[in-house]
């Protein structure tokens, strides 16, 4: 298959260049995009045939659900069965946005997107170019990460292209991702709940709906539940190398991470570390900063681009830095661990 790429500037973007992206849509292809928070492989929701081309794609399983992703409040007529009283105030509050709710479905919806389940994950994204795209093509557009499936998400243009190019028919290239993690995904179903952290955090969700609960699936890795939202069931955001997350002060965190490094060179294997601003001249070798532990934002926003790099460096092992688990810190932790295929230390007490 030949990829066209299309380059485009936020600061102009070209309409007719954008439109020609929606047919392919609306004809039953595939178009990477860049959303804010990662890039997304669109096709038509409503289209099957043009949904397996998505799985096929990224090679991924067929029971992980896909978003299916509006431009405007109104197209979930006929989506969804109902808009539950909090729904309606997260719409308000965080759409357009990071924020992905769960709905019963219609009938509208193929089982192909919702992985055999009665719901659908639903989200309306705030970037320009995405926005305006879904609005031109017309059609619902299912989108999950554009990359192959369990690799680091693309928050670049070039991540796409190194990855997908070939595979789908078109992709606009167009700049960095501004969140930089996927979604956060809230089921309002019953009673709300968080199904995966991402941009909108938990302590932002509370402010205006009270307390939340947590999916408890979040936090294992537990291959044989049904996935209710996409990223819960599968590793995923590996780098060739291993990754191992050390949890504990940061001082302790420096010293361990230090012994390990040693241990593992004098067994013949490449290292790598995953620090942040204020540890990275603590450690020597290849050794690649996160962001600000004052900002967390800069460690979501670099997260999966700094996995990629190491990829380029040929390690074996990569030791991780843990964050703490609060705010914007939960997704990144969530992502982190999954990437680590849930090979956690912790050190002190």
């Amino acid at each position: 298959m030949e990829t066209k790429i299309i380059n485009m500037d936020l600061e102009n973007i070209e309409k007719e260049k954008l439109n020609e992206a929606a047919q392919v849509l609306r004809d039953g292809g595939t178009v990477a995009f860049p959303t804010e928070t990662v890039y997304g492989l669109g096709a038509n929701a409503l289209d099957e045939e043009a949904i397996k081309k998505i799985f096929k794609a990224k090679g991924r399983p067929s029971d992980n659900p896909l978003i299916v992703h509006i431009s405007r409040v109104e197209e979930l007529n006929g989506l969804v069965k109902k808009i539950p009283s909090k729904a309606k105030i997260l719409m308000e509050k965080f759409w357009p946005g990071p924020l992905t709710i769960i709905f019963e479905k219609t009938d509208k919806i193929p089982y192909a997107i919702t992985g055999g389940l009665e719901t659908v994950a639903i989200r309306m994204p705030s970037h320009p170019i995405a926005n305006e795209l879904i609005h031109m093509a017309q059609v619902p557009v299912a989108a999950p990460s554009a990359n192959i499936s369990g690799k680091p998400s693309p928050t670049k243009g070039e991540h796409v292209i190194y990855d997908l190019n070939g595979k789908v028919d078109v992709i606009i290239s167009g700049g960095s991702c501004d969140v930089g993690l996927e979604s956060t995904v809230v089921d309002v179903t019953e009673e709300p709940m968080i199904l995966r952290p991402g941009g909108i955090t938990k302590e932002q969700l509370e402010k205006v709906l009270g307390v939340i609960k947590v999916d408890k699936a979040i936090e294992t890795g537990d291959t044989n539940m049904v996935p209710k939202a996409p990223g819960m069931k599968y590793t995923h955001y590996s780098p060739k190398a291993d990754v191992v997350i050390i949890e504990g002060a940061l001082d302790d965190m420096v010293d361990y991470i230090k012994k390990l490094k040693l241990q593992k060179e004098k067994e013949g294997l490449s290292v790598g570390i995953m620090c942040t601003d204020e540890t990275k001249d603590f450690y020597e070798g290849v050794c690649l900063s996160m962001g600000s532990r004052k900002d967390l934002s800069t460690i979501a926003n670099h997260l999966f681009d700094i996995l990629r790099k190491f990829d380029e460096k040929d390690i074996d092992i990569i030791f991780a830095e843990s964050v703490e688990k609060k705010f914007l810190g939960h997704a990144v932790m969530n992502r982190m661990i999954k990437a680590a295929g849930y090979h956690v230390i912790q050190i002190g007490g």
